[in-house]
């Protein structure tokens, strides 16, 4: 396609060269270990894994190494990446209700069935740079970990809601969702699908359109029922054996919003739900994707629509994704010579054109 791109092969290769160098850094410095990235910059690598589908932190370690911190690049490599992988099956679905959790939370509930844990957050931190990590200044390592069997039952708190008809029910569907990463998007498309293209599309899009929900595009304000992050189990059904065998864990982040319905005729006044689940601790993801979902589903529960962003599936499910938006964006910094000099001689001839007629008129 960029024909005038021949010929430079010796440059491209100089360029590559140069950014493996630049990538490395100074050669006094210690080489950066992928483990390191893994381990102390998680929250990094848990947006990886999340827009690029795929749940291994060794690799999106990697990923994130080779792409010089450039999340959206680091992503870019880990779908590309995934892509070359055999599929073997599909796990069952996994049970958050039973998830080994480190931090739960309610905004709804101060004594919620359970209890709150805090966990590991920045929401009471002062916001202040720590130059005691400059100066080595590091608290011990924390290799603790909890015990599911120390966990007390921590039951999902809207299922109270739910128990007393004040919330709506959670949809029940048995059927398998198509899978956005073996076939391509159609709109209008179902929750399933929006809620899968929600997962993979970029934190800082979903959470612009979060926001605009907050400030009244879309009017329809929300409570965090619940925000959970843990571990949980994966399972498959193995048909030699004839039942589910455990084949490793994830950690999830999973969103619960309360959300206002005023009812209608046929339905009682009562709250609705917003939803989201991403690998990781990703929590801004996950209460981003919640607000986001219950927007679009204003035509499912019989709501007015506003013309919000938010609330357009086209606009929200075409433009979510990180991928194909650096894809389109980018491709406008490479050759378009021929392109070009094709609008430089249009403009040229209507220039041209014009002062001709303006020196007629002037005759």
């Amino acid at each position: 396609m960029y024909v005038a791109v021949k010929g430079g092969e010796r440059a491209i290769d100089a360029a590559h060269d140069w950014l493996d160098r630049s990538r490395r850094g100074p050669a006094d410095q210690q080489v950066l270990d992928t483990a390191q990235i893994r381990d102390q910059l998680a929250v990094g690598v848990a947006r990886v894994m999340a827009e690029g589908s795929l749940y291994d932190p060794d690799l999106a370690a990697l990923a994130m190494k080779q792409a010089r911190g450039d999340m959206i690049e680091a992503i870019f490599l880990i779908r590309a990446y995934r892509t070359t992988l055999p599929r073997f099956g599909a796990s069952k679905p996994v049970d958050t209700a039973d998830m080994l959790v480190k931090r739960r939370v309610s905004a709804t509930f101060k004594d919620a069935p359970g209890g709150q844990i805090l966990g590991p957050t920045f929401d009471y931190t002062h916001r202040l740079l720590d130059f005691r990590l400059m100066a080595d200044g590091e608290l011990p390592a924390d290799d603790t970990a909890p015990d599911s069997a120390d966990q007390p039952e921590i039951p999902h708190i809207l299922s109270f809601l739910n128990r007393d008809g004040i919330i709506e029910d959670a949809p029940q569907d048995d059927t398998t969702p198509p899978d956005l990463t073996r076939e391509p998007m159609e709109l209008p498309a179902d929750r399933p699908l929006r809620l899968q293209a929600l997962a993979r599309g970029d934190e800082g899009f979903l959470l612009g359109l979060a926001y605009s929900t907050q400030r009244g595009y879309a009017r329809n304000h929300a409570f965090v029922g619940e925000l959970r992050i843990g571990t949980v189990a994966v399972e498959m059904e193995i048909p030699e054996l004839g039942f589910s065998v455990n084949i490793g864990e994830v950690e999830l982040t999973e969103c619960e919003t309360v959300n206002q319905f005023k009812g209608s005729k046929t339905e009682p006044a009562q709250f609705t739900r917003g939803y989201g689940l991403s690998f990781g601790q990703t929590e801004r993801k996950a209460i981003s994707m919640a607000l986001v979902d219950r927007a679009m589903r204003w035509q499912e529960l019989g709501e007015d629509d506003q013309g919000a962003p938010a609330q357009d599936q086209e606009f929200v499910l075409s433009h979510c994704d990180n991928i194909q938006a650096t894809g389109f964006l980018e491709h406008i910094k490479l050759p378009h010579y021929v392109d070009f000099q094709a609008e430089l001689e249009l403009v040229r001839r209507l220039r041209a054109g014009a002062a001709g007629a303006a020196q007629e008129a002037a005759e």
